[in-house]
């Protein structure tokens, strides 16, 4: 058996992709979009109130193309706040004339190396602050799930540790060179949800997703390792613009 490196957890993950429909949006009387709205503005209000506290954090993004209008991103400390989170958009109105399409839990991972020898990993402000982040504001967003390969010669998780470390050392470099133009959060899903992990970039500039995605597709741990689920990519929302995408 390899040898099993346990990585640092942090805040719990999730990504709630919905499509509004728009039928059932136009059907809605004014005074009952009206009402839509200020149920979805006040949930937003109270998602950057528990920010400002730093008792967990939210992104707004829409989604470009078919497989969803919009996503929150949740980080919580714990799996029932993100249920309750569900929970409590499930029963506004804005909710009715929503569809769930696509959903991922996870938690914020970061890999072991990054404790220091004989410390307590939880005691350092960098690791803590990167286990438990604020999220980016970016001007947009792109998820996608990933899995790593288990195929004869190629199965991830009959290598050595220590060859593991490696790969993932300049696999790392690669997304080094992107600092500045790109943040990463990585959820480690297994056992949570159908895939290892989810990926979720920000970046103030489309591009430097195709940029950096491609660049790694060249490192030897994705070309040997990577399997990629569905991406999702969007742009940064706020009341003024979701207003807006509302607006008939």
């Amino acid at each position: 058996m390899s040898e099993v490196v346990h990585p640092l957890d942090g805040w719990y993950s999730l990504h709630d992709f919905r499509a509004i429909d728009w039928n059932a949006w136009k059907s809605l009387t004014a005074q009952e979009r009206a009402r839509a709205e200020d149920e979805l503005y006040t949930l937003l209000g109270k998602y950057q109130s528990t920010e400002d506290q730093k008792q967990g954090s939210t992104a707004f993004y829409s989604i470009v193309g078919q497989k969803a209008d919009f996503v929150f991103m949740h980080l919580r400390e714990t799996l029932e706040e993100l249920n309750e989170l569900e929970t409590e958009f499930n029963k506004t109105m804005f909710a009715q004339v929503t569809i769930p399409t696509y959903s991922y839990v996870s938690v914020v991972e970061l890999g072991a190396y990054m404790a220091k020898p004989g410390t307590d990993p939880m005691q350092d402000p960098d690791v803590v602050a990167r286990l438990k982040p604020i999220l980016p504001k970016a001007e947009h967003i792109c998820f996608y799930p990933m899995n790593k390969k288990r195929e004869g010669n190629d199965n991830w998780y009959m290598l050595p540790a220590e060859e593991r470390r490696n790969f993932m050392r300049g696999h790392g470099m690669i997304g080094r060179n992107y600092a500045g133009k790109v943040k990463q959060i990585i959820g480690g899903s297994i056992g949570l949800d159908d895939w290892e992990w989810g990926v979720t970039l920000f970046a103030d500039d489309a591009l430097q997703f195709k940029r950096i995605v491609h660049e790694m597709r060249f490192d030897e741990t994705s070309a040997r390792f990577g399997e990629f689920g569905d991406f999702y990519v969007g742009n940064l929302l706020n009341q003024e613009k979701m207003a807006s995408m509302l607006k008939l």
